[in-house]
């Protein structure tokens, strides 16, 4: 029998997930990376030990095929460690009064539905490696942060973490470690072009919506975007490797800050009162104080 361990990375065509999927195989592990159909490889790359799996994440049938075949690879073997990696965060973005609920829709299906079609689907092969078996669900820094104007995606990322404590207390009779990770900002796809994505937030909302919010909120989302995503990003290797230094801890916590920014929050909201660290944040980025 091989000693060799096995992960599946969701999202691994690009970005982060390509970056964790490499790392891995790099050190020896077998890594089957979940690719959406059709979507280029170049950043995954080759390598003899990732085998890429298609898999769209918000269909059953698609992620129901995907276990299929890693288990078929697996032979008799269980699956060693599993992350659901695979996300997005500009659909449906605006202030919640203006916020399009049926694009918001598209938000939810992969950041929160497809994790649990995902574990519901691949975690009989985590049970068979049981108690050595892994869990890490990707929420994001931004459940600490709350920025405006990002509602649906802080929604869909907060009910991560609801999944993954929910899910630490039913697979902790097998002795299976199960953790949420937030990241803060990451220099990725999703972080590019932080100027673009400023402008297509007031484009996804009325006129009147930009009307009301945008004397107060433009300038916050633009710091937030510019200063604090594009220009103070977490290098992604470093990240990578945070993350994945806690497969070498016995013991996990439910959740874990990862990248520079993340982990002085972490600190701060065990110190300070939370509308004191509400506030400090809120200056932070620029929000308006109400004057009366």
């Amino acid at each position: 029998m091989s000693d060799q361990k096995s992960a599946f990375i969701t999202g691994a065509n690009m970005g982060m997930g390509a970056l964790k999927a490499r790392t891995l195989a790099e050190r020896g592990w077998k890594v089957f990376a979940g690719v959406y159909p059709g979507a280029p490889t170049d950043e995954l790359g080759t390598h003899d030990n990732i085998t890429a799996i298609k898999q769209d994440v918000t269909s059953v049938k698609s992620v129901e095929a995907s276990a299929k075949k890693v288990q078929k690879a697996l032979g008799d073997a269980g699956l060693d460690l599993l992350i659901n990696n695979a996300g997005i965060a500009n659909v449906g973005i605006g202030v919640i009064e203006g916020a399009d609920i049926d694009r918001g829709k598209i938000m939810f299906e992969v950041n929160t539905w497809g994790p649990m079609r995902v574990l519901q689907s691949f975690l009989p092969m985590i049970r068979k490696n049981a108690p050595h078996s892994r869990i890490i669900n990707f929420a994001s820094g931004a459940v600490r942060a709350n920025p405006a104007a990002s509602g649906v995606y802080n929604m869909s990322k907060h009910a991560v973490i609801g999944l993954t404590n929910t899910l630490r207390n039913e697979l902790a009779p097998f002795g299976i470690q199960v953790t949420s990770v937030e990241p803060g900002a990451v220099k990725t796809h999703m972080t590019a072009n932080a100027a673009d994505t400023t402008q297509n937030i007031w484009k996804e909302v009325s006129q009147e919506m930009n009307d009301v919010y945008g004397p107060y909120l433009k300038e916050t989302t633009t710091t937030l975007m510019t200063e604090m995503l594009e220009n103070n990003c977490n290098e992604p290797q470093d990240v990578v490797n945070e993350v994945l230094a806690l497969l070498d801890k016995k013991n996990w916590k439910p959740s874990y800050l990862v990248g520079k920014d993340a982990r002085a929050m972490g600190p701060m909201q065990k110190i300070l009162p939370a509308r004191t660290f509400e506030k400090i944040l809120q200056k932070a980025v620029k929000i308006p104080r109400y004057k009366g």
